[in-house]
């Protein structure tokens, strides 16, 4: 399932349908509905047929809500999408706000009419989301009004079919532990925690408690899926039966009883019937699950995602895996970035260099007898002031020469059995500007702090993340996105809890693996963004240090562009690590690329 550059949504056809949409709503007999980007397992990637919000609107960002009211629409989205919310949708149409400054339930109490009824779909709002929605509108006097049909499926008439993808088995010798053990440690976190029975709704726990892997959603390996996991061992996978082959259903009724989607509301009624103590993560369970087991009767405990941390942490063999899938990766970004130097100025385009990577990545997979499975996301291919757009996606209607003259951004990766990568690299197209050197180093320095540091356990995210921003601000600077998201291990390529941003409360432990991402834009001329992945592990000690430490070891391995580099505004500790790192590119990617590669690659390490 790899990158389609066709474009995906038209805003012109939003005000027909949300006036549908709108006489829907008044026929339900309220005021509104709030129409987020999820589904019903509130995941970043999404299968086709729940673009509820692409399909209405026309944006097609991972992240953003709509609220429809009878005589106003609004659209939210973070940092992220504020250059691209407004070129994909219409502003006639639409108001424009921040989901994470003014979110839908500030934006309601600041701004609703009293007595407001909203609808919404509780499978697509999580506990967490329906209860602050609930407090805004009680505060007016109104309601937050759970619908039994989405009333947007109502009115998208051609909506896909729900996905099929095939399970398969992800072998222990990259998943390094069986799913016996795993679910077993999770049956020993219910009992610890007074918990009967837990409602893993992540597919992401799922895949990583069971072991299997599908192709539900794109460039994510995901079974979109339930699963209720017993305190007593006995364990239920709500999964659709055609997507299994009977090697793949033998391995599972080894593990669970195998039962269709559609059972899920019956069995947990029947558990919280029987005064079952069930347990929900408010941050990820839909609200529906909770009105079931309020509806029969039966108890709710908050609890986190049992399978959260565990699959944040990886072990040995998931660690020595994405070693190899970064070797691998860098040699493919290598053979990438030694072709685009090669090219003419003015004579690719933005689709052409994705594509080119794509390939690089199948040609080194197919020769290391490791073969890429997709990319982890759509390339985001920026030249000049699409580089600006933070989480632009190319299409054949945006996409743009690389012109001399100009910076090129391109943040991609790819899924393999054995890791998932992500990388950012921006690079000089001709000659660059004194302005583009200087802001290039000062992301560089970023990203450097941040590799260079050693912290204390208990550390989160937060503490870190100005780290990144030291040499923005000094210069008057920021960025609107965290600095690093979690990686999974042939999962998702954006996986929590782990986080280096304003948000990442979670502490930072060893096995975990972050990207490492400052970045700078200016709209309407470029755009600027670094990436590394990282791996939290024990630091050697330091000498005459007192306490344990902490640090990060660096997994990606390919060049920066050193004609962007203004070496005068680097430290000597910032030269020295900048020398130290290309030297390791070198050596660990240089036997795995062909002569050719190889004598770029010399050129693009030398020491600064």
């Amino acid at each position: 399932m790899f990158q389609n550059f066709d474009d995906i949504a038209d805003p012109s056809l939003a005000k027909e349908r949300i006036g549908r949409l709108r006489a829907r709503l008044a026929a339900a007999g309220v005021d509104g509905f709030i129409v987020p980007r999820a589904d019903e397992h509130q995941g970043e990637y999404v299968a086709e047929r729940s673009e509820r919000l692409k399909w209405l609107t026309g944006f097609s960002g991972s992240a953003g809500v709509a609220l429809i009211l009878a005589g106003q629409a609004v659209i939210f989205v973070d940092g992220r999408y504020t250059i691209q919310v407004r070129e994909q949708t219409d502003g006639g149409l639409f108001d424009y706000d921040s989901l994470i400054e003014n979110p839908p339930a500030k934006w309601l109490k600041d701004n609703a009419s009293r007595g407001l009824r909203l609808g919404f779909d509780p499978w697509l709002h999580t506990i967490g989301e329906a209860n602050r929605l609930r407090d805004a509108l009680r505060d007016l006097g109104g309601a937050l009004v759970p619908l039994g049909d989405n009333p947007v499926d109502h009115v998208w008439a051609d909506q896909p079919g729900v996905p099929l993808g095939a399970v398969g088995i992800h072998e222990q010798r990259f998943a390094g532990r069986p799913a016996s053990g795993k679910l077993a440690g999770l049956a020993g976190k219910l009992t610890a925690a007074g918990v009967d029975h837990v409602v893993l709704t992540d597919p992401s726990s799922i895949a990583w408690s069971f072991n299997i892997r599908g192709s539900d959603v794109p460039h994510t390996p995901l079974v979109l899926s339930f699963a209720i996991i017993g305190a007593d061992g006995a364990n239920a996978l709500y999964v659709d039966s055609r997507k299994l082959s009977a090697k793949t259903k033998s391995y599972l009724d080894g593990l669970c009883e195998l039962k269709p989607p559609s059972a899920l509301e019956d069995d947990l009624t029947v558990l919280a019937g029987l005064g079952k103590v069930i347990g929900l993560d408010e941050q990820m369970a839909a609200e529906r699950l909770r009105l079931i087991v309020d509806e029969a009767g039966g108890k709710v405990k908050a609890m986190r995602d049992p399978a959260a941390l565990p699959r944040a942490v990886k072990n040995e063999a998931e660690i020595a895996g994405t070693r190899d899938a970064h070797r691998r990766d860098g040699a493919a970004m290598a053979a990438f970035l030694c072709w685009l130097d090669g090219e003419p100025g003015g004579s690719v385009d933005e689709i052409a260099a994705a594509s080119k990577l794509e390939a690089c990545r199948r040609r080194i997979g197919e020769k290391h007898q490791m073969p890429l499975r997709d990319i982890s996301f759509d390339t985001i291919s920026g030249a000049g002031p699409n580089g600006a757009i933070i989480h632009y996606r190319v299409t054949n209607a945006t996409s743009r020469i690389l012109e001399p003259g100009s910076l090129y951004l391109v943040d991609s990766g790819g899924q393999y059995f054995d890791g998932t990568t992500d990388i950012t690299r921006t690079v000089a197209i001709g000659e660059p500007t004194s302005a583009m050197r200087r802001h290039y180093t000062i992301v560089l320095k970023g990203m450097i702090a941040v590799s260079m540091m050693r912290f204390p356990p208990g550390t989160r995210g937060l503490d870190i993340d100005p780290i990144a921003r030291i040499a923005h601000w000094k210069a008057g600077l920021d960025y609107a996105h965290g600095t690093g998201h979690g990686v999974g291990s042939y999962l998702s390529v954006h996986e929590g809890p782990q986080r280096i941003a304003k948000s990442g409360t979670e502490v930072l432990v060893a096995g975990m693996i972050l990207s490492n991402e400052p970045g700078y834009y200016r709209a309407g001329d470029y755009g600027i963004r670094l990436e590394n992945l990282v791996l939290v592990e024990p630091a050697s000690a330091i000498a005459g240090g007192e306490i344990e430490m902490h640090g990060f070891a660096t997994l990606t391995l390919a060049p920066f562009d050193r004609r962007l580099v203004e070496v005068d505004l680097l430290s000597g500790e910032e030269r020295d690590w900048l020398n130290v790192y290309h030297r390791n590119v070198l050596a660990e990617i240089g036997p795995l690329v062909d002569a050719a590669v190889r004598d770029w690659l010399e050129a693009a390490c030398a020491p600064v």
